[in-house]
């Protein structure tokens, strides 16, 4: 794959700081409790929320439930067709369910649920880098959804959803610190960088890699400030698509 440089300018002229494009559609199928079809950029993710009245069989009898995910990658969301895992989830796959799962759980009462499960279904329809951000984001939306219609239901006292949740990638491309990075500057990053955070501010998971070079405090800390300038940005998009 050529190199592109980033010495000068981004792909599509994007600032080093600037978000790619970024849409909510709630409520996308109409079949789920809860979906909303998020894009970021060319990169788009349909999330999908249901509830099951049970839980598993470590989780029985202590009136306790539990919020958990599935993602998959279409076979035509990459330009070479990306087979099916039709034998269970491969283990990129499933390292990105955890994650997704686990940060929802970070901002879910899960006392006061009572005994069912959450499952957020996260299908890539079209993947440009950041699948995993942007299902995270749109996830979010997704479960506080369903869980609003099963408590106008009578099922569950209140929305047991306490804060927002969002993601993005962070990365160093020609030794320039970028946000949101699509698939081409993924793939030439130096340092390759998720980040999920909740409304209030806290990290959920930070997980940074030296793809082809080591970094150092100072590079750590543009990378921090650069993603949470970009997880306000989106938080304030969620609240904008809720209402």
């Amino acid at each position: 794959m050529e190199r592109i440089s980033f010495s000068n300018q981004r792909s599509k002229g994007r600032a080093p700081d600037e978000l790619r494009p970024v849409r909510f559609t709630r409520d996308y199928l109409t079949s789920a409790l809860g979906s909303c079809l998020v894009e970021f950029g060319d990169t788009r993710v349909l999330c999908a929320a249901s509830i099951d009245e049970n839980v598993a069989g470590w989780l029985k009898g202590k009136n306790r439930g539990w919020v958990t995910a599935e993602y998959s990658m279409l076979p035509a969301s990459t330009p070479v067709r990306t087979k099916r895992e039709t034998y269970g989830p491969k283990g990129r796959t499933h390292e990105i369910q955890r994650l997704i799962g686990r940060s929802l759980r970070a901002v879910v009462d899960l006392n006061n649920l009572g005994e069912i499960t959450m499952t957020v279904d996260c299908d890539v329809l079209q993947a440009d880098g950041g699948t995993r951000t942007a299902a995270i984001t749109g996830a979010w939306l997704a479960m506080h959804d369903a869980f609003e219609y099963w408590q106008k239901a009578g099922k569950i006292r209140m929305n047991p959803v306490f804060d927002q949740l969002t993601a993005v990638s962070v990365g160093v491309v020609d030794g320039i610190c970028l946000l949101d990075l699509d698939y081409y500057e993924d793939s030439q990053a130096e340092v390759d960088m998720n980040l999920v955070m909740t409304g209030s501010g806290e990290f959920i998971e930070v997980q940074g890699t030296g793809e082809r070079s080591s970094f150092d405090r100072e590079q750590l800390n543009s990378l921090l400030d650069l993603g949470t300038g970009g997880l306000d940005t989106l938080l304030e998009l969620q609240k904008q698509a809720l209402h």
